[in-house]
């Protein structure tokens, strides 16, 4: 039995909506699940394998990014770099969630090809964990000529994502709605680019696409990277019980007015951060901390509540057992503090006013994976690894 206790946290970020913040300064996971949280007396510490001492920072579930383009390992052709999993690893995400391996050189378009790269894609993932990041890939790019048999032979061997809706030479919302329903009937989840092309070959995909193909998860909702007019992403909001992904890699003004609009109709719950990275814009290591920090300090929403769009809310709406504290979820966390030299009293103050936390320490399945960042601003405090 592999026994993690954490002691000495500051503060608990849980990741839920409806209660951001759990009290308690201890907190106990048992073959990498969460068994128990609280203080440090009231719960049963003896035989820990491994023992941080948090020297007073905040705890908060692992990050989760929605939407990145991965291809093979922690290589990406698109920028012609290696080893930018684990540069995001050191912005605090531990799980990240493919849209498509769409910038794989020569990408097979052909029905049996593109197949063969999604299967290929969830099964090296699946057995090669970047610096121990969760990598959910093996997204294939809807193309015509698929029918019902093609998605079930992929749920079968392990595919539960489908590439953005819109990438590929389906354009059309009667075709993609048909294939977005097989999809979902074997068990894949759909995800739709939402806005002006983004590479060449995709295309425009406007408000009236996104209803009527009817995806799980509308990504990018503030463009990715050119938004649709205000009113297109207003009714999206209205209209739709869909995931409102937004990214980094959008229009920052679009983002902040997707989040007011999911406020003002009480649909907090259903916004969710990715980065739409790598791509042209580049990696973005510290893309959803910089999301949070955006959204909390323009948004007008307390940092506690921001930080669940990148963990909870995503763990919800993408059906993951990560991205919460709660009994039997993934010991998966990102330890934060204050950065050095930044205004605010606290960690939390500091976020809403537009300020990077520092990342301390990561723990993913409870085995620490990484120190002080090498990417944000430096934490005022570090926890230390005694065990």
């Amino acid at each position: 039995m592999k026994k993690l206790v954490i002691r000495g946290i500051g503060q608990i970020l849980t990741g839920k909506l409806e209660q951001p913040l759990a009290d308690g300064d201890c907190l106990v996971a048992i073959d990498g699940r969460i068994t128990a949280w609280g203080a440090e007396k009231d719960l049963d510490c003896e035989g820990a394998t491994t023992l941080v001492d948090a020297k007073g920072v905040t705890l908060a579930p692992g990050l989760i990014d929605s939407h990145v383009h991965p291809v093979v390992g922690d290589y990406t052709p698109r920028q012609q770099q290696l080893h930018w999993i684990d540069s995001t690893l050191h912005g605090g995400v531990t799980t990240l969630i493919s849209a498509g391996e769409v910038h794989m050189p020569g990408r097979p378009k052909d029905i049996v090809g593109l197949k063969a790269m999604a299967i290929a894609s969830q099964r090296w993932y699946e057995n090669f964990r970047p610096s121990g990041v969760k990598v959910h890939a093996g997204a294939p790019v809807i193309e015509h000529g698929m029918v019902e048999q093609d998605f079930q032979e992929l749920a079968a061997a392990g595919v539960k994502l489908l590439g953005e809706v819109g990438l590929g030479t389906v354009k059309d919302g009667k075709t993609a709605r048909q294939m977005v329903e097989w999809a979902r009937k074997y068990g894949i989840q759909s995800t739709i680019h939402t806005g002006g092309p983004s590479i060449p070959g995709s295309g425009l995909i406007d408000a009236d696409m996104v209803i009527e193909t009817g995806t799980d998860v509308i990504g990018h909702i503030n463009g990715g990277h050119s938004a649709l007019p205000d009113d297109q992403i207003i009714c999206l909001c209205e209209s739709c019980k869909a995931a409102f992904e937004i990214v980094h890699n959008g229009n920052e003004r679009a983002a902040v007015l997707a989040l007011n609009t999911a406020r003002e109709l009480g649909k907090l719950d259903q916004v969710i951060l990715g980065t739409d990275g790598p791509a042209g814009s580049g990696v973005q290591p510290l893309g959803i901390l910089r999301m949070i920090a955006m959204l909390s300090a323009f948004g007008n929403v307390p940092a506690e509540l921001a930080f669940c769009f990148g963990t909870g809310n995503t763990a919800r709406q993408r059906k993951l057992d990560v991205g919460l504290i709660e009994v039997g979820y993934s010991a998966d966390f990102v330890l934060l503090d204050q950065a050095q030299h930044s205004g605010g009293k606290t960690m939390l103050d500091s976020v809403r006013l537009g300020n990077l936390p520092g990342v301390a320490m990561t723990i993913i399945d409870g085995v620490v994976t990484s120190g002080r960042s090498r990417n944000t601003p430096p934490a005022q405090r570090l926890p230390e690894q005694i065990l």
